[in-house]
């Protein structure tokens, strides 16, 4: 099976010795993550991050299908991910690898599983018809930080998203309008849920955030936090490795919600951007009006 080269003895001992110092070979702090671009793709839904030279592409698409039978009154949502050879000599096509099992279930529990999107909000005809919301994850480069800025991808997609208005008239009959008929509908947000990932070395006594590749093949432990910008934790994720003190996990909470409230902000503030960008004031105000008439 392929896998990443791994770093030899002397850069191993290099960068240990430096972690002990307080000192990462990139010259950040301890608590410090890479710079993080996000851009929004043409259409609505799609979501470009890079966090480093880690690069994960999100698009959220929707349509209409006939809802679970044990969940008549609720809508759908899928997350798949996809971690492209081109990535990494690690990864291969049609055979899934311990990461991207263990990155589509952190996404699931933190996403889906804490209800960050309103499902009941998806229903157009209660045991008929539903929307499907899908988000599909393309991991494009890999350097370490994966869960974090497939997270970041994911969510920023979605509060991006526009699916096309519906109505539902006479006896059941659904009327699906194309964006050229009216405004699309954004998708309604529980909350934002954020995932920010510690890597421990030296017995648990050091820890940092957003280790890159180098850093992740040398550490002993993980431990993974989510939680939205009001502090609520949705998920705790220790993947084995060194045992993780309640102090220390105290602490590392404490940064995680500074890192999930500056995201957040970094989110909000690039939608408003991709808004005034859109010219939000010209066809969709037209569009917004026809809406009403």
């Amino acid at each position: 099976m392929p896998r990443e080269a791994e770093p030899s003895l002397n850069e191993r001992a290099f960068v240990l010795q430096a972690l002990q110092e307080d000192i990462r070979i990139d010259g950040r702090a301890l608590d410090e993550f890479r710079g993080i671009d996000l851009k929004f793709g043409p259409e609505y839904g799609v979501a470009d991050v890079r966090l480093g030279k880690t690069r994960v592409i999100a698009r959220i698409s929707a349509e209409v299908t006939t809802p679970f039978p044990d969940r008549k009154f609720d809508g759908v949502f899928t997350i798949v991910t996809e971690l492209s050879p081109l990535a990494s000599p690690a990864f291969e096509v049609g055979r899934q690898t311990e990461q991207e099992v263990i990155l589509s279930r952190i996404l699931e529990k933190a996403i889906r599983r804490s209800n960050a999107l309103d499902t009941e909000a998806l229903c157009l005809i209660a045991g008929q018809a539903v929307w499907s919301i899908r988000a599909d994850v393309h991991v494009v480069d890999h350097d370490g930080g994966l869960v974090d800025a497939s997270c970041i991808a994911v969510m920023a997609a979605l509060k991006h998203f526009r699916r096309p208005d519906a109505t539902v008239s006479g006896e059941g009959h659904l009327t699906v309008f194309t964006m050229a008929e009216r405004v699309p509908v954004p998708l309604s947000l529980m909350h934002d849920p954020l995932c920010v990932s510690f890597s421990f070395y030296h017995g648990g006594e050091v820890s940092l955030v957003d280790a890159t590749l180098q850093e992740e093949q040398l550490r002993e432990g993980e431990l993974i936090i989510s939680m939205n910008r009001h502090g609520e934790v949705c998920q705790l994720a220790k993947l084995g490795g060194v045992p993780v003190d309640a102090l220390t996990l105290l602490s590392c909470t404490n940064t995680a919600l500074v890192k999930v409230k500056d995201l957040t902000a970094l989110i909000n503030k690039k939608l408003d951007e991709d808004a005034k960008r859109r010219n939000l004031g010209g066809l969709m105000t037209e569009l917004s009006a026809e809406n009403e008439r």
